[in-house]
């Protein structure tokens, strides 16, 4: 993939300053070709980014520190492929989001990406068989049509959702909410460097960042915004899935759930969800009437 020259600069102050796009846009609003980004005084980083004058002072040091670092090439030595949102090939959809990634730092094979169909399946870390049966019913149409399966790596239905695409012979986007140098959790890694070779790792975190309590909700507005519809399997009635569903909602997004139990408490998520105007979904081609096919 081609890099310009803003796109490299933009690699360097993410590097430093990794947040989403919406808290650095004045900078590029101001100079759009970055030409100015190693030369600003501290008060006038401060302003720009709307930052104390200390953390300008800290920001700064670090800028002119990477100014000659080859991040193109160091991401290239560990195979991973960084998407800065001033290049034509970040996808368009997430553009629409109010806080986009800055960078995407991707691995594997970033073609997944322009694929039309893109279906979302989420659900309980604690999800049970009933979520792996559920699948079997509702991924083989969905990857029989080209559509790719987003999830978040994370245990339960987000693993589930990875290896039924992968065993019925679709493609996978996995949306991660660390680093690519620190994959978690640590019973996914043979999962994720399956991925990372024939599918896709995606994340908006350079690659040294740590997983923390607050970057796994972040992740989640990805998952829906790079989807066409989102599918609840099983899940607790209050959630991490549910701001998922939350962001999917603000962005238009068609929420499928699958009817549950009523004896299980991993089925309030999704019967909760029917109540309030879900979908209720028992096959992939229900998911299949929101994706324009190429």
């Amino acid at each position: 993939m081609y890099l310009t020259d803003v796109d490299r600069r933009l690699l360097a102050l993410h590097y430093v300053y990794p947040v989403p796009f919406n808290k650095a846009a004045e900078v590029l609003t101001l100079d759009p070709e970055l030409r100015n980004l190693f030369n600003y005084r501290n008060d006038e980083l401060a302003r720009l980014l709307q930052i104390p004058q200390t953390k300008a002072v800290q920001l700064n040091v670090q800028l002119k520190r990477h100014e000659e670092t080859p991040f193109p090439l160091l991401y290239h030595r560990e195979k991973i492929i960084p998407i800065p949102i001033t290049n034509p090939v970040y996808p368009k959809t997430l553009k629409w989001l109010v806080d986009p990634p800055t960078v995407l730092y991707v691995k594997g094979d970033p073609a997944i990406l322009d694929t039309a169909c893109k279906v979302a399946i989420i659900g309980s870390r604690k999800a049970t068989d009933y979520s792996r049966k559920a699948l079997s019913y509702i991924i083989p149409p969905l990857v029989d049509r080209g559509a790719v399966i987003v999830s978040g790596l994370a245990k339960g239905a987000d693993t589930m959702a990875h290896e039924s695409a992968i065993h019925f012979g679709g493609k996978t986007i996995a949306v991660l909410g660390h680093g690519l140098f620190h994959l978690y959790p640590n019973e996914n890694k043979s999962l994720a460097e399956k991925l990372a070779e024939n599918h896709l790792l995606l994340t908006e975190y350079p690659p040294y960042m740590r997983p923390a309590r607050w970057t796994f909700p972040m992740r989640n507005r990805i998952i829906s915004g790079l989807s066409e519809s989102i599918i609840i399997t099983e899940s607790e009635e209050k959630s991490g899935t549910m701001s998922t569903v939350d962001h999917a909602l603000e962005h238009g997004k068609t929420i499928y759930a699958v009817p549950g139990p009523i004896t299980s408490t991993l089925s309030l998520g999704p019967n909760k969800l029917i109540e309030q105007g879900a979908k209720p979904i028992w096959n992939g081609f229900q998911a299949l009437e929101n994706c324009l096919f190429q």
